[in-house]
């Protein structure tokens, strides 16, 4: 984890107080496509109450771009959420250690491929070497985690929730599209009612948009559309949940 946690370190955007105060945090996760201007937005939103934020580069440690991302991970040939997990495990840890950052008060959110990755990882028990493609994981540093913002989470093929169930089971405000071309609204919907039925609390917020709809400039892919009025009401809810679970 510590290795991870160094090489993943310097290509995180980090957004709050500037003080050495220990602060609630939120590690962000970003889609598949890489790191777009959305996750300022919310990183924003979260600094301005007060709370610090982690925006994680997968792709800046490993050497790729973003072209690089949309061609090899998003069409599932490399960094798969079981891959990707050991990420957040491994962010965790380290942060975890920070004098500015309050250990018992942490939130993962994630966007598409970063909420796979995330819901892969409640997946595992983290008992033995090589969970989560890590040598030494375990399971107390998610004792902090306080919840999970899950904003269009992958759910299709290859996604472990699908069949396993959370051995993690913080509270979850999950925000799922009408329109998302990568999984049904039904089986959204049936995801909710498993991890419901695991004594998973799942709140959702569900809008008439597309996967990738916060992003501005997605029209360019013809199956997404950017949604003004969605964004917003996404930014509203990520900043309303993170004021019930950290503050």
């Amino acid at each position: 984890m510590a290795e991870r946690f160094e090489r993943l370190m310097p290509h995180v955007q980090v957004y709050g107080p500037d003080d050495a105060h220990p602060r609630p945090a939120i590690l962000i996760f970003h889609g598949c496509g890489g790191i777009a201007a959305n996750m300022a937005m919310y990183a924003q939103v979260a600094a301005d109450i007060r709370v610090r934020v982690y925006v994680v580069d997968s792709y800046g440690p490993r050497g790729w771009s973003r072209k690089f991302g949309a061609n090899f991970v998003c069409k599932g040939f490399k960094l798969r959420g079981f891959e990707r997990s050991g990420d957040v495990l491994a962010m965790l840890w380290g942060l975890s250690r920070r004098y500015e950052v309050d250990p018992k008060r942490i939130m993962l959110a994630g966007w598409s491929h970063g909420a796979w990755a995330i819901m892969d990882l409640m997946t595992q028990e983290l008992a033995r070497p090589g969970e989560a493609r890590l040598a030494d994981p375990a399971p107390q540093w998610l004792d902090g985690v306080r919840g999970l913002f899950l904003a269009y989470p992958y759910i299709n093929f290859m996604a472990r929730s699908v069949t396993r169930p959370w051995h993690h089971k913080p509270p979850v405000f999950t925000v799922l599209t009408l329109k998302d071309h990568l999984a049904s609204y039904k089986q959204s919907l049936r995801l909710v009612k498993g991890l419901r039925a695991q004594g998973v609390s799942v709140e959702t917020m569900t809008l008439d948009s597309t996967h990738a709809f916060d992003e501005e400039g997605i029209d360019k892919t013809k199956i997404m559309r950017y949604d003004e009025a969605g964004l917003q009401s996404t930014l509203d809810a990520f900043g309303a949940f993170t004021k019930q679970v950290l503050l």
